[in-house]
Order: C-alpha cells, then structure tokens, then sequence
C-alpha cells in the first residue's frame, strides 16, 4: 500500500502521538477523579445527606453534568479547532480542566455554606465539561493527520491510551484517599487528588506548547481552504456522518456504568464491598487495557475498523451483565477476572480504535468538529447513563426497568445502537488521509467557503 499521507511524508508521527498520549493522560486524570468523588464521597460532603438515595442520585448526576456540557463545547471548539488549527485547543482545554480541577478541590461544603456549595460544584464540573469536549477530538486530529496511513489506526489509539492511563492515575491517588478514617476522608482528603491538578496543568501546558500543527492542516492553510465557517460545511456535507459518530459512541456507556455505577454499587450498603479492592479492579481493567488497545487498534490497520470496533459493541453487554453478576456473588476472584475481561480485553476492542473510525468519517476541513460534536453528544448520553442506572436500581425502577439487571438490558441496548451504527458504516482503513471525507467518507466538499 502506498503512503501518500502529509503526515507520512512531513510530520513526526511517534512525537505527536506521545504528545496526544501525555495530555489525554494528565487531562483526563483530572476528569476521572471527580468520577470516583462523585461515587463515593461527594454525596455526604455536598447534598443533603438526610435522605442517602437521593443524595447519591444527585452526587451521580453531577458527574453527568459534564457530559451535558461537552456538547456545548464541542459546537465551540470545533469551530475553533477547523479554523485556526488543533493545537490551540490542545493547549486551551488542558489549562482549562486543570484550573477548574483545582478549584473544585477548594470549594467549601454543604455544611459551611449550605445550597450554594452543591451549586458552585456543578459550575466547575461544567467547565471540565467543556474542557473535555475539545480534548480528544483535537489530539485524535492531530495524531491522525500525522500518522502513515497504514498506521493510523495504530497511532490515534495512543489518545485513548493516555486516556486510560490517566484514568488509573486517579484510580492510584484515590486508593490512599480511600482509605483514610471516615472523618478525615470527608474533611480534608477527597481534596488532595483535585489538587494536584496545579501540576497537571503545568506539565500539560510545557508539553503540547511545543507541538507543531499537522501537515494536513497546514497545507489546507496554504491552498486557502480552510473553511470560515466550518460547521456550516460539517452539517451541509457530513451531517450523516456526525449523525453515525453519534450513535457508535454510545459505547461510551461501558465504561461510565464500570468505572462509576458499578462502583457505587458494589460499595454501596446494599452490597457492602471494599471501597479500595473495588478500586484496585479498575487499576487492573485499565493497566490491561494500556496493552490491548494497541493490539486491537494494529489489527484494524490489517482487517478494518468494523470488526474490531463490533467485538466490543457485541461482546461488552455480555460481560456488563456478567461483571455485574460477579459484584452480587461479592467473590473478589471472580468481580477481578471478570472486570479485567469486559473493560480491559472486550471493551477496548471498540474503545481504542473508535479515534481512528470515527476521524476518517471526515475531511481536513471538518474533521475536529465532526469528531467533537458526534462523539460528544453520544458521550452526553453515556455520561446521563449514570444516573439512569441509580434511578433503575431504586424501588421504583425506571421505564419498565429494575435492579442490576434492568442496568444490564439498559446497557445493552445502548450497546447495540452502536453496533448498528458501525456495522452500516462505510470501511475507510485503506482509504489515503488526503481522501477521507470523499472517497470513504460522506461527500465530497463544496467549493465555497
């Protein structure tokens, strides 16, 4: 196969891949963290406690704001990111994730300023929406536009790599915090992971100031181009795709309903699991996945991005009922080999190749907001899917559903709006980078700017 890619012939594929991996990592550190709070501590520190259920309802909801907020900021992102170039966001959202990470580590709670904390809570969790909404669709850009086209695949799976990695960063600083006596925890502890965020900022800002814009966008700058108006060509030329993008990243609900309503769950009174063996199974899930999700995203180089993606629609709502299963059996043993399993082997089948997928759905000209606007209303979705969770479990379940196993049916449904969404999809994997959006993509874009 030919490479005929900008990225092959002029840019630093491995550099930029490194640099997408480093920030994903330290951005979504930030993002996972309140993940965990949210689970665990933040409905007896910001909402009324008096009534537990519902507390937890909202702490849980809380954490779906973000996702609320994510589309909101991909309409504006992508703007940016299509008409002045991907590292500017890059930059932007990671400062910006890692101030409002601080701050939410300082805020005051509900005991000291009442109604208003749970408020000032749910501003900053918006902020790290919007921050989170221009993360990966602009590092996905940017390694993509780099990368050999043979290898594309390859290395864009690095973003969500990084992502994974960042997510077992929080996991590790939490498992200290965990463990502290219930009066420490509640006043000073759950504060030191959001806190850290000063340096994650930092290191973020060193590292992708120094980047260099992809070739393919350059050279877009260079035949006069780039769109001045890139959402009207997006929805004029690519609607479909972005409508496609939005029902394959639905499978995003996996790893909400793992990494925090299972977590909940399994701590809660109901089936009164270690906070931190709980934990250490999402260390373990995450650090496997750090290896499967290069291997799946080198075998869709070879075989295509369906088949690999479609493993993990399929095969995740399976494993969602089985890990679910295995926290009711409360056998440690079995609730590590079975989380393992479904979020570290299955669900990265889809979850580390869906950059490299969803990106060739689009040209140079839209890509960043295509990606950040389809994957980010389906990752709203997934993000509300929390919450959806805690109302199926509760007496009076949720639209027909009940218990862990209306979670499961629930999931698995989602799960199969994204297989079908891929399974009808165009293949793209040997389509040249100067192509996507029209030979394999959507269409082919409008002479007018």
């Amino acid at each position: 196969m030919t490479d005929s890619s900008p990225g092959a012939q002029q840019g630093t594929p491995r550099k930029a891949a490194v640099a997408a991996w480093i920030g994903s990592a330290l951005e979504y550190y930030d993002f996972f963290i309140y993940g965990s709070a949210a689970a665990l501590i933040f409905s007896k520190v910001f909402f009324d406690d008096s009534d537990p259920a519902t507390a937890t309802l909202q702490s849980l909801a809380s954490f779906g704001v973000a996702y609320a907020a994510r589309p909101v900021g991909a309409f504006f992102l992508g703007h940016v990111g299509d008409r002045f170039g991907r590292k500017k966001i890059m930059v932007f959202t990671l400062v910006l994730m890692g101030v409002s990470t601080f701050l939410i580590g300082c805020l005051p709670t509900r005991d000291q300023i009442g109604g208003l904390a749970p408020v000032l809570l749910v501003l900053l969790r918006v902020l790290q929406g919007l921050s989170a909404a221009g993360e990966q669709a602009s590092a996905n850009s940017m390694t993509l536009e780099h990368a050999p086209a043979d290898r594309r695949g390859y290395f864009t799976s690095f973003t969500l790599n990084g992502t994974q990695f960042g997510q077992i960063l929080a996991t590790f600083v939490f498992i200290p915090v965990a463990a502290l006596p219930e009066e420490q925890l509640l006043s000073w502890g759950w504060r030191v992971p959001f806190w850290l965020s000063v340096a994650v900022a930092v290191a973020g800002w060193i590292i992708r100031r120094k980047l260099e814009e992809t070739p393919a966008f350059e050279q877009e700058v260079a035949k006069g181009t780039v769109p001045k108006m890139p959402l009207a060509v997006l929805f004029r030329d690519h609607w479909s795709s972005v409508l496609r993008v939005v029902g394959a990243a639905l499978i995003a609900t996996v790893s909400t309903i793992f990494t925090v309503w299972a977590l909940n769950y399994a701590t809660s009174d109901a089936i009164g699991l270690d906070r931190a063996t709980m934990l250490w199974v999402g260390v373990a899930a995450n650090a496997v996945a750090l290896v499967a999700i290069p291997l799946w995203a080198r075998l869709s180089d070879r075989i295509g991005r369906r088949p690999v993606f479609l493993v993990g629609a399929v095969g995740s709502p399976i494993m969602i009922f089985a890990y679910l299963a295995a926290i009711n059996s409360k056998n440690y043993p079995l609730i590590f080999l079975v989380g393992i399993l479904t979020l570290g082997v299955v669900y990265s089948a889809s979850n580390g190749i869906w950059p490299s997928l969803y990106g060739e759905m689009f040209s140079t000209r839209v890509r960043l907001s295509g990606m950040a606007i389809g994957t980010q209303i389906g990752f709203a979705i997934a993000g509300f899917a929390v919450a959806s969770a805690a109302g199926i479990v509760s007496p009076e379940g949720w639209l027909g559903l009940q218990g862990w196993t209306g979670v499961g049916i629930f999931t698995a449904i989602l799960c199969a709006i994204s297989a079908i969404a891929v399974a009808t999809a165009r293949e793209t994997y040997r389509v040249p980078t100067e192509e996507l959006g029209l030979a394999g993509g959507s269409a082919a874009p409008s002479p007018s700017r």
